[in-house]
């Protein structure tokens, strides 16, 4: 349990440095570089921050080992599976954008245009960036993080929140050390003019997550769904204008008030039909097959009927919204060395698509002690048992596993 708890700290701690997160913990380096000479409010937001991050990941753990105890197949990042919490989340995370780019303000007292308070709204503000960053964050699995969220996932609920709750303090540590110890802070640059264009800067990083969300709910429900998250998109794009002129008095007398009454019609209207509209669905057509390669789906009868039949099998346990996963699709999978790889060993490549809910998946995963994705396996051609890849692939990790396999035959 000790191992387990240090291995989840420790994952909590680089999943600071996975693509996934990078925009949102961006608003928290702005936040607490506003604060570098402040002492108080650079503790408030570091507070607020770690409460946002532990209790959304005791939440998040505790709706996942309730649905795992009653008999539901599910892993770290199951909420992505729904087409709803994505069109919710993108709908957020372009709100956030718009936030930095001026358009409105949140929980701020706004008396003129570009100002920032640094009062009452930093210990609010900050706990809810750290509850979206732990959201934001599950399509990633840094690592050391899956094989302590899969012991923990087959341990009794009290030991596994012990180890989510350590995920939780790692990931939140770097910012809440630097803000809770002065002397750290002094490394970070001086407030000024120039945090007003990095702030503004930082909209595009989350206008890039928005636009991988919108991508992955057309995988996941296709183009219906795709449609309407488009439209409500523009629609909350429109109430956050309409909000930020009330915010900042452009229209006199009780005018700023109709227009508050407007925005939270319109957010509204936007909501309400969302859990009707978005489901599961035909995926838009892409092209993840290529033709060098051939890839089969895979299911665990698929395997076994494959299985000791002189060939390896290389099975890619994958998502379309998991981030990681992308990644090594990119830079080892698809390279031209894992290719002729494949070619020469005559491989089976099979994978395991998790973009939407499939139980067999998580099944297996939990089988081999792997918490969340992605996960590779590489089955001798000798029928042996299968070999696990580490989570970050590099060309010769695989290139190594196919030709070790091959020759088991």
């Amino acid at each position: 349990m000790l191992t387990a708890m240090l291995a989840a700290f420790i994952g909590g701690i680089i999943l600071n440095l996975m693509p996934c997160v990078f925009p949102v913990i961006s608003l928290k380096a702005l936040g607490l570089l506003r604060h570098t000479d402040n002492a108080a409010s650079a503790r408030r937001e570091g507070l607020g921050f770690l409460l946002g991050v532990v209790v959304t990941m005791m939440a998040l753990a505790g709706i996942l080992l309730a649905a795992r105890a009653g008999g539901a197949a599910v892993g770290w990042g199951f909420q992505l599976q729904s087409p709803l919490v994505i069109a919710l989340l993108s709908l957020v995370i372009l709100a956030a954008a718009l936030n930095l780019l001026g358009v409105f303000e949140v929980g701020l007292s706004v008396q003129r245009v570009g100002s920032v308070d640094v009062g009452r709204g930093a210990f609010t503000r900050s706990a809810l960036t750290g509850a979206l960053a732990i959201i934001v964050a599950t399509p990633c699995a840094a690592p050391f993080m899956a094989s302590a969220i899969g012991y923990a996932l087959v341990q009794p609920p009290a030991v596994a929140l012990v180890i989510f709750f350590a995920l939780a303090i790692g990931f939140a540590a770097p910012f809440t050390l630097v803000s809770l110890f002065p002397a750290l802070a002094k490394f970070l640059p001086r407030p000024g003019a120039w945090m007003d264009v990095l702030k503004r800067g930082l909209a595009f990083p989350m206008f890039g997550a928005y636009a991988w969300l919108v991508w992955v709910l057309a995988q996941q429900a296709g183009s219906a769904a795709l449609a309407t998250l488009l439209a409500a998109s523009v629609v909350v794009a429109f109430a956050g204008w309409l909000y930020g002129m009330a915010q900042h008095r452009h229209f006199a007398g009780k005018s700023h008030k109709v227009l508050y009454a407007v925005t939270t019609l319109l957010i509204i209207a936007v909501i309400a039909p969302l859990p009707t509209l978005m489901k599961p669905g035909a995926g838009l057509a892409g092209d993840q097959l290529t033709a060098e390669v051939s890839k089969a789906k895979w299911t665990p009868q698929a395997v076994e009927a494959q299985r000791g039949h002189g060939k390896a099998i290389f099975v890619d346990f994958t998502a379309s919204w998991c981030i990681t996963c992308q990644v090594n699709e990119k830079t080892s999978l698809s390279t031209q060395a894992v290719k002729e790889a494949i070619a020469k060993t005559g491989t089976l490549y099979m994978v395991a698509d998790s973009t939407k809910f499939n139980p067999d998946v998580d099944d297996t995963m939990s089988e081999f002690g792997q918490g969340g994705l992605p996960m590779y396996l590489v089955y001798p051609a000798d029928g042996g048992p299968p070999k696990v890849l580490p989570q970050v692939l590099t060309p010769s990790i695989v290139v190594n596993a196919l030709n070790q396999a091959s020759k088991k035959a």
